[in-house]
């Protein structure tokens, strides 16, 4: 049986977003992010995303 794995990026108060899996989601309170988006399938969807959140300004570069 295959294990789940998908991934969120989630928006700091320093305005960074990280790309962070389920489980590490899960484990931390909702008001430690200003924005999460997700669940993506795959980390790579959820870095493509990332980048389009980085260009629109919604997130800063790290």
């Amino acid at each position: 049986m295959q294990s789940l794995q998908t991934w969120y990026i989630v928006k700091r108060e320093e305005g960074n977003c990280e790309i962070l899996p389920n489980s590490q989601v899960e484990g931390e309170e909702e008001s430690a992010f200003v924005e999460k988006w997700g669940p993506f399938q795959s980390q790579q969807e959820a870095i493509a995303k990332r980048i389009g959140l980085i260009r629109a300004g919604k997130c800063q570069p790290q």
